[in-house]
């Protein structure tokens, strides 16, 4: 059998020693987070990257593996088992190659071969295969078919087109063939796509795929998946068009070894019913399939990359919040949040109906300001948001300490505001208070809130509905899981859907952890996690260093470092002569000693080198510093727009064409790839990110179909 940790060395151009010590620590139940932060010395810091490629690659190989083993059982079953082929089985290293050695003894049911070789017909069809050898004499097939009528056979005809069968099958059963040509479509094949008659021109969404062409090589992921949901939709007829004559000399060269004309007209026509017949329709499966999963990976990255983008935007900081659902004729409900986002008060106001209502509005954001001491104003970016703007902007008018004002981006908040998260934490609260507190959180505090809402439902994805589901969920959420373990999350403030993703602890130890603080009151120290119910030595060991304890009576505790390590932080300390509660003056002075002194038997240069970079900045948050956009005050809706106008935004979303912007007229632009900069650009993410704020100018505005293309470019 395979041996796996080399193959995956090999493949992943890793040390084996390195891919050894990962795969013992996953499979002792670490999580990758935790080997990627605190076992570098194991791994040879290997990156959450590479660690993922490898318990990927890992549990591929084993699933294969386990494959192997029943084929092997089932061929050796049927006493057809040689040793070439065991060694090729076992030599396998892709799902498809195995299925395709196995293809000729995989039970099936009854084919056009089956019924010619239970009517007797498989000496025939060796005797001809007999007569297909260069130095074979000519000799009358008709005659030798004539042996072979009887009351299942009926004349000549049907003998030789039952061998033909027979042959055919086992040509398109044969392993070096399918691959070679499975391969030829892939390089050389194009997708041919028509909008189906019933569809007039201009009116679908599909128009560009009308009369399209696109080689498999180079069509881009997004095309691959618009293609298929134009067909899965019925709108368009989808074909994987190639070279055809091509194919059929090479299996004529490859198959046909006689000169007896007669053999080898025989052979071109069974080549050919084998090939459209069996060969085509299971290849172009093959490839379809392949290519799909293909796009579905890219896609699912692009998916990842903007949903990590997201999910670290720069916090704008626990702060007194006054946080706005805006809304038209039902009014804008108003959520007061302190500045741990505890919800304290609720108001609804009715500032766009009338004169009177919008004196009284104002009357009451001022009195929510002065009361609570706003520091924050987080208005949703979803209808009347920009008259909403311009109304808080007045309101800010006659303030002197004026709070920030920030349009937030409210993707997926009305999706938590009826989830049972919502319901659990505000079972009294109408569902729209719920959505105007999630504007308000995200604003604060932007992962810690988006953690509570199913990553395709906040807006950044691309054809998330058309990717493989399974993938895509394991994918993101654990792009969630490393960025909670990035930043490291408050212990004392945290909710349960937050903590769920640190590494080690899972949805009841939670639970668990939440009621201990509600019962005991906020944790001294990190130590005091193991009296939670469930929570053993192992999850501590996986979780304690990406939790945090402010005010903590160790300064260590609100760190990254990990309590492994706090001797020798310690150690560090006393020979400085500089006591822990002064941690920051402990890397002023560290350059002075020799950090090798401290290795340990598990603690290497690696992480004494991280403990010293953590130490500089103790509790720092990793992420960047807050910035938001500021949309022009005349510019509201889609026909204020004009071309050449020079705008700011805030990119929503980023996809492989390019990328989506909201300049504040509830519909975002587009600045496809071509425009994003003055240089070519291959990748959208080389230059922008989700949550940037950018510069742009209007190109074109098409208002009927609510179309605005923008432009990056100088």
């Amino acid at each position: 059998m395979l041996n796996i940790p080399q193959v995956i060395a090999d493949e992943l151009s890793l040390k084996l020693q390195n891919v050894h010590s990962a795969l013992e620590l996953l499979t002792e139940g670490a999580t990758i987070p935790f080997i990627a932060r605190y076992r570098k010395e194991k791994t040879g810091s290997l990156n959450e990257i590479e660690l993922r490629d490898i318990n990927d690659r890992f549990i591929y190989l084993q699933e294969l593996e386990t494959r192997k083993q029943v084929i092997l059982d089932s061929i050796a079953s049927q006493n057809l088992l040689s040793d070439s082929l065991k060694a090729q089985i076992t030599a396998c290293l892709q799902k498809n190659d195995l299925e395709d050695l196995y293809l000729p003894y995989k039970p099936k049911r009854r084919t056009r071969a089956t019924m010619a070789k239970e009517k007797g017909l498989t000496p025939l069809a060796e005797f001809i295969k007999s007569l297909n050898h260069p130095q074979q004499k000519s000799l009358s097939v008709e005659k030798e078919a004539e042996k072979y009528l009887c009351e299942a056979v009926n004349s000549i005809e049907e003998a030789l087109n039952g061998a033909k069968d027979i042959l055919a099958e086992e040509i398109a059963e044969k392993a070096q063939l399918r691959a070679y040509l499975r391969e030829f479509i892939s390089e050389n094949g194009a997708f041919i796509s028509h909008i189906k008659n019933d569809y007039p021109e201009g009116s679908t969404k599909f128009e560009m795929y009308r009369n399209f062409q696109g080689k498999l090589t180079k069509i881009a992921p997004h095309n691959i998946l618009a293609l298929f949901r134009g067909e899965a939709e019925k709108i368009l007829t989808v074909d994987i068009d190639f070279d055809e004559v091509m194919v059929m000399n090479y299996l004529e060269s490859k198959v046909i070894n006689t000169k007896i004309n007669e053999i080898r007209e025989f052979y071109r026509e069974m080549l050919k019913d084998s090939f459209n017949r069996l060969l085509k329709p299971a290849l172009i499966r093959d490839v379809r399939s392949d290519i799909k999963a293909w796009a579905d990976i890219e896609s699912i990255k692009t998916f990842e990359a903007n949903l990590r983008e997201l999910l670290l935007s720069p916090p704008a900081g626990m702060k007194p919040t006054l946080a706005i659902d805006p809304g038209f004729r039902t009014g804008c409900k108003v959520a007061v949040l302190s500045e741990t986002g505890q919800f304290l008060e609720y108001q609804a106001i009715f500032p766009h109906t009338g004169q009177e209502k919008r004196a009284i509005a104002k009357d009451t954001i001022k009195k929510l300001i002065n009361k609570y001491n706003i520091e924050l104003i987080a208005i949703g970016n979803g209808t009347a948001s920009r008259e909403t703007d311009e109304f808080i902007t007045e309101v800010l008018a006659n303030i002197e300490k004026k709070p920030i004002k920030v349009m937030v981006n409210e993707s997926g908040a009305s999706i938590y505001s009826a989830s049972d998260v919502a319901i659990s934490e505000f079972p009294d609260l109408d569902i729209t208070v719920r959505g105007a507190i999630s504007i308000g959180r995200r604003l604060q505090d932007p992962l810690a809130e988006l953690v509570k809402i199913d990553p395709k439902s906040i807006g950044v994805g691309q054809y998330q509905h058309d990717v493989d589901q399974k993938l895509l969920k394991k994918n993101l959420e654990e792009t969630v899981e490393s960025c909670v373990n990035y930043v490291g999350v408050d212990l004392n403030t945290a909710s349960k859907e937050l903590l769920m993703f640190v590494s080690g602890i899972n949805q009841t130890i939670a639970n668990n952890i939440v009621i201990y603080r509600n019962e005991k009151g906020k944790f001294k120290n990190r130590k005091e996690l193991l009296k939670v119910k469930k929570l053993g030595a192992k999850t501590f060991e996986l979780a304690a260093g990406f939790l945090r304890i402010r005010d903590s009576e160790n300064p260590l505790d609100n760190t990254a470092v990990h309590p492994e390590s706090y001797s020798i932080v310690k150690n560090i300390s006393a020979d400085l002569k500089i006591p822990l509660s002064n941690i920051t003056n402990i890397t002023e002075n560290i350059k002075n000693i020799d950090l090798k002194q401290y290795i340990t038997e598990n603690i290497g240069l690696p992480t004494l080198q991280d403990i010293t970079k953590e130490l500089e900045k103790p509790g720092r948050d990793p992420r960047a510093k807050f910035q938001y956009a500021t949309f022009k005050e005349d510019i509201k809706e889609i026909r204020d727009l004009k071309e050449g106008m020079e705008l700011e935004g805030i990119v929503t979303n980023v996809v492989n064409f390019g990328a989506f912007i909201d300049i504040g007229v509830h519909q975002d632009g587009l600045v496809h790839i071509s425009q994003l900069a003055d240089k070519f650009v291959s990748d959208t993410n080389e230059i922008v990110k989700v949550g940037q704020v950018v510069k742009v100018r209007v190109l074109e505005v098409n208002e009927k179909l609510k179309r605005i293309s923008l432009s990056m470019k100088s």
